[in-house]
């Protein structure tokens, strides 16, 4: 037959037959509730956050059935791959504790049974299935292209194809041998497409894991399958490497459902069982109008992963935010699960969002300011010293340098029933609590309290000591405040306020503003014990000169 002349004469060395991969690649021994998915990233800029959404919905699918997680780098498109993007994969997944039970090492260790795990070393592969396809006369080389000034003959043809007329416009589709093989005489280049079975008149049925049952247009394009470097494009790659990984549920954008059709069709020929897929809806921001549109590198900086990373977004309030908006019950167990990690929370297909997931920087600081508020003092230091040492070298120093004191801020309104929660991110922290790490460069004083400030100040620091509890201290501000005219019963406050000069929270206001420059901080006695009596009285004397 000329189809199988013709794959001979395309593939004249192929290394190993359809018979031998498929005895190499074994079918995995699952149980039914075992899913096996995978995270299949391109290598061609940095990881978008819708990416990485899919990813941790694949992630969680597997870990919630005991499956198999596993990574295989898409690294198809050279012209588009950008350099050390597959480190910055790698180096986000560790990040986030991420680890695939398969994957390929950055030394090029293929982890598991089923690798290589970077599509670029699967050519090979590759190879024996495309030319299995035009032995059997459902593919066929394509020697057109595109020349300046010409209109693309690809383009009229599928664009007349859809109409009825498609051979007229299909100079490739029922080459003959001789004419493939004087093509390829003349060093001509070629791609390999999937000769189409139907003509534009079909519709299909299938089923989604989110969407449910989905009708669409069945495939009437011959599409490439084999590009002129013999490298495939996704559909054919993602059809063989899924197959043969034997990955159960392929999780992707909502974007892809509409090439379906096409994946249908090329699993058909290639003789495969059908993939079960699961297309999310993609992550939005609400536009400048109030429309909902798709979060976007342009405009939302949030996009890229690395931003969580540079603002100092602990790693799990950022997995914490994701389940969320994958599954809107994980908010309700965890406020009965306060304390257990995000791991005990589980899902399957059915919990997952269909509705297109709003994203919410407000939220996510929400979320972590809970994920903050319980961790201990050492702990937030070691995360905020590691994000420095990154981000901001000379804190970095000053905490290495200033450990036990640092520890001593970080602890003020820490480890208690009702934990302070105002730290939502690292990079926070050192302008959070500046005071303590420095002498205040301003002070919320507003001008008309400025005499009284001066008046109670002055008498105060005469009167303050370090060694008091914390009710002695609170005593003496009282006792201070009201030799000075100051209610220090707010009732009698409140009935008759033109009759003091304020209250007992206004002369600590006042103490407040004279060490720290702000209205508001954390517990003020600690904040006065931890800096300690030399430089409360240094503080004391420099709002007063």
């Amino acid at each position: 037959m000329d189809s199988i002349k013709i794959a001979n004469l395309l593939f004249p060395n192929t290394k190993y037959t359809v018979e031998e991969i498929e005895k190499r690649y074994k079918k995995r021994n699952l149980n039914d509730n075992q899913v096996v998915s995978r995270y299949a990233p391109s290598p061609t800029g940095y990881m978008h956050i819708g990416n990485f959404f899919q990813m941790f919905i694949s992630y969680n699918l597997t870990r919630v059935t005991d499956g198999t997680f596993f990574l295989r780098v898409e690294d198809t498109d050279a012209k588009r791959e950008k350099k050390d993007a597959t480190q910055v994969i790698y180096d986000i997944l560790d990040k986030f504790g991420i680890k695939p039970d398969e994957y390929q090492t950055l030394d090029g260790e293929d982890i598991g049974d089923y690798g290589p795990y970077v599509q670029s070393q699967r050519a090979d592969i590759y190879a024996v299935y495309a030319k299995k396809l035009v032995e059997e006369g459902k593919a066929f080389p394509c020697f057109c292209k595109k020349t300046e000034g010409k209109e693309d003959v690809l383009k009229l043809r599928e664009e007349k194809f859809a109409e009825d007329d498609e051979k007229e416009y299909d100079p490739c589709r029922d080459l003959s041998y001789e004419q493939v093989k004087a093509n390829l005489d003349a060093g001509m280049p070629f791609a390999i497409r999937l000769k189409t079975k139907n003509d534009g008149t079909q519709r299909i049925k299938f089923f989604d894991l989110i969407k449910g049952e989905i009708e669409a247009k069945a495939n009437a394009k011959d599409f490439i399958i084999l590009k002129t470097d013999g490298i495939p494009p996704y559909a054919f790659a993602h059809a063989v490497d899924d197959t043969l990984m034997g990955t159960t549920i392929v999780v992707r954008g909502e974007e892809y459902i509409s090439s379906v059709p096409a994946h249908i069709e090329l699993f058909e020929a290639l003789g495969f069982n059908l993939i079960t897929y699961c297309h999310n809806p993609l992550i939005c921001k609400i536009g400048d109008n109030g429309n909902r549109r798709k979060i976007s590198k342009r405009y939302d900086p949030e996009a890229d992963m690395r931003f969580y990373f540079e603002e100092g977004y602990p790693t799990t309030s950022v997995l914490e935010y994701l389940l969320n908006i994958i599954n809107s019950g994980f908010e309700n167990w965890r406020n009965a699960n306060p304390d257990k990690p995000w791991t005990d929370f589980k899902f399957g297909v059915n919990d997952i969002t269909t509705v297109a997931p709003i994203f919410d920087l407000v939220k996510l600081s929400d979320v972590s300011k809970n994920v903050v508020s319980k961790m201990t003092a050492l702990e937030v230091y070691n995360h905020t010293l590691a994000w420095a040492e990154e981000y901001d070298a000379g804190f970095a120093e000053y905490l290495k340098t200033n450990k036990d004191y640092a520890v001593q801020v970080l602890n003020i309104d820490r480890e208690t029933p009702k934990p302070r929660k105002d730290i939502y991110k690292w990079s926070m922290v050192k302008e959070y609590f500046d005071y303590m790490f420095d002498e205040p460069k301003t002070t919320e004083l507003e001008e008309a309290d400025k005499a009284n400030f001066i008046e109670f100040i002055s008498k105060y620091s005469e009167n303050y000591k370090i060694e008091e509890t914390k009710e002695e201290w609170f005593a003496n501000v009282k006792a201070v405040a009201e030799s000075l005219g100051y209610a220090t019963d707010n009732k009698l406050y409140k009935a008759n306020p033109e009759a003091y000069k304020g209250n007992t929270a206004k002369a600590c206001e006042f103490v407040r503003l004279a060490l720290t420059g702000r209205k508001n901080s954390p517990d003020l006695y600690e904040i006065m014990k931890i800096l300690g009596n030399e430089k409360v009285n240094a503080r004391f004397k420099a709002v007063l000169n």
